[in-house]
This record gives structure tokens, sequence and C-alpha cells, in this order.
């Protein structure tokens, strides 16, 4: 089994509902558990004007391989009606697989860990709230990358929040 971590992301056809039933479709994957779900936060989008996102960290114990992994995550998101039209545009559903145990992938389809890992606030805080004390693959560890990057436009929201 493997440790990977997932990013969650919607701002399309109610993106709470988006998100909690990605949650849901991430713990229904097979020869995987959910282990943790972060809080769940509102962040200004990166890219084009649009709406609000909403965003939130998962983290998986899960014996499929990262392709095989990423494959599940994209059939997930077409479920969820994900059409890919504008780079960093509006989207029902993104499932980026940050963090893959302490493997550095760069294949084709797929880097591990995560290009704008470092860089992103709406992911930094919440794989902050699953695992403080985390060490990317290359020894950094989460806590200095998290005050590099200020929580700009980042609202944690309320663990019930109304809809």
């Amino acid at each position: 089994m493997t440790l990977a971590y997932i990013g969650l992301g919607s701002n399309l056809e109610d993106p709470l509902a988006q998100v909690t039933r990605a949650f849901d479709d991430l713990s229904a994957l097979p020869d995987t558990q959910l282990l943790e779900r972060s809080a769940i936060y509102s962040s200004k989008p990166v890219g084009p004007a649009q709406p609000d996102f909403i965003n939130a960290v998962a983290l998986l114990d899960t014996q499929l391989a990262p392709l095989a992994l990423l494959d599940a995550l994209q059939a997930i998101e077409q479920a969820h009606q994900r059409v890919r039209i504008e780079h960093w545009g509006p989207r029902t559903l993104d499932l980026d697989l940050l963090l893959y145990g302490d493997l550095v992938i760069a294949h084709e389809r797929l880097t591990v860990p995560h290009p704008y890992l470092t860089q992103r606030s709406f992911v930094l805080y919440p794989l902050a709230d699953i695992t403080p004390e985390l060490h990317l693959p290359d020894g950094s560890q989460l806590s200095n990358w998290l005050h590099q990057c200020a929580p700009d436009g980042l609202t944690k929201l309320p663990s019930n929040p109304e809809c």
C-alpha cells in the first residue's frame, strides 16, 4: 500500500456538492482506502476570470500503481462531467495526484509531486490539515512551504457549511 495525496477542486454546478461526492467516489476506488480528508476551503481562481473554487485534499492508502490511480481519478472527473476546454479554466471537478509515496515521477501523463504543489495555498493548507509534519520527496518540509505561500483569498469553510 502507498500513501497518495489527492487535490480536489470545483467551481461549477454546486462545487461543494461536487467535492463532497468526489470524497465518496475516492472512498469507493478499488484496492484503496480513504484515510483522511482535509477541511474544505474557498479559494480565488488561478487563470481566467471565473467563479471561486471549493478545494480540499484527500489522503488515500492505495495498491493502485500511479498511472492506474491517475486513470481512476480521471474516470471520476468524467463521471462529474469534467470538460477540458480552457487551461486553468472553470470545471465541475478537478482531481490532481499531488504526491504518491516518496516517488518522483516524470511521465508524459503524470508529474509527481504535482508541479505547482509548493506554490498553491489551496493545496498547501489542506495538506497541512492532514499531515502538518509532511516531508516532500525532495526532503523539504511542508511547514517551510506554508511560510512562503500566503493564504491570499483562501478561506476555510465551517465543517458543516450552508449550501
